[in-house]
C-alpha cells in the first residue's frame, strides 16, 4: 500500500482556487472550535435560502438571545463570527457555494484530525491523495484527506450532506480497506458527513454497497477525528 498526489487535472485546478479562497480557511477554524449548535447553523446558513443575518439571529435563540449575550459574551462572539462566515458562503451563486460548502468541509476535517496526530510530521495528514495498491486499477478520484502513518493509516472522504453517501463512494472506500488487508495493512475507512445522524441513517438504509466497516462521522460526532484514538 502507497500514498501518491492525485493527477492536477482541470477540476482539480479550479477547485483548488476555492480550497485556496481565506473564507475556507476561516469558516473551517471557526467550525473546528464551535459546539455543536453552531455547526448545525452553519449547515442552515451555508444551504443559501436566507441571507437575513436578524432572521438567523431569531431562528436560534440558544445562540443570539439577550441572556447569551449578557451572560456569555464570548460564546455570542462565537457564534456572530460563524454567522457571519456562514452568510459569506451563502453570499455565493449556487454553484460555488456548493463547491465551498465542500471545501469547508475538507478543511474542517483536516484541522480537526490534524489535532489527532499532534507532535508527529506534518506530511502524516495529507489531502487529495490516492492510494495504490499492486495489480490492483487504481481508483481516479482522490481521498479528501488521508492519514500516513504505520498503523495508523485512514482514508477520509467528506461530504457535505447525506445526499452525498453513495454506493460509488461507500464501494471504493471498503475496497481500499479490503486491498490495504490482503496486504496486512491496517487502513481505517472514514466518511465524514455534515449532517445530522439520523439523514446519514436513513440515506444508509437505501444504499446495499458495504459499509459495515465504514466509520461515519456525522454532525454531532465530528469532534470524534480529533479524540485520541
Amino acid at each position: 500500500m502507497r500514498f501518491q498526489d492525485a493527477a492536477p487535472d482541470a477540476r482539480a485546478i479550479v477547485y483548488a482556487g476555492i480550497q485556496a479562497d481565506p473564507l475556507v480557511a476561516r469558516a473551517a477554524a471557526l467550525l473546528a472550535d464551535a459546539g455543536h449548535a453552531e455547526r448545525v447553523l452553519a449547515r442552515a446558513v451555508m444551504n443559501g435560502e436566507s441571507t437575513d443575518p436578524s432572521a438567523w439571529r431569531t431562528m436560534f435563540p440558544g445562540l443570539f438571545g439577550p441572556d447569551v449575550a449578557a451572560n456569555d459574551p464570548g460564546a455570542f462572539e462565537r457564534a456572530e463570527a460563524v454567522l457571519v462566515a456562514s452568510l459569506a458562503v451563502a453570499d455565493r451563486g449556487e454553484g460555488a457555494r456548493s463547491q465551498y460548502r465542500g471545501a469547508i468541509v475538507e478543511s474542517l476535517t483536516e484541522t480537526l484530525v490534524r489535532r489527532r496526530h499532534l507532535g508527529v510530521s506534518a506530511n502524516a495528514v495529507r489531502r487529495e491523495r490516492r492510494i495504490l495498491f499492486d495489480g490492483v486499477r487504481a481508483e481516479i478520484h482522490p481521498y479528501d484527506v488521508t492519514v500516513e502513518l504505520p498503523g495508523e493509516s485512514a482514508a477520509i472522504d467528506c461530504k457535505w450532506g447525506a445526499r452525498g453517501i453513495s454506493a460509488d463512494v461507500l464501494h471504493q472506500l471498503d475496497d481500499a480497506r479490503t486491498h490495504a488487508a490482503d496486504d496486512d495493512e491496517r487502513l481505517a475507512t472514514i466518511l465524514v458527513v455534515f449532517d445530522a445522524a439520523l439523514s446519514c441513517t436513513v440515506r444508509l438504509e437505501r444504499q446495499t454497497a458495504p459499509h459495515e466497516a465504514t466509520e461515519i462521522v456525522s454532525l454531532e460526532t465530528l469532534d470524534r477525528l480529533a479524540a485520541d484514538p
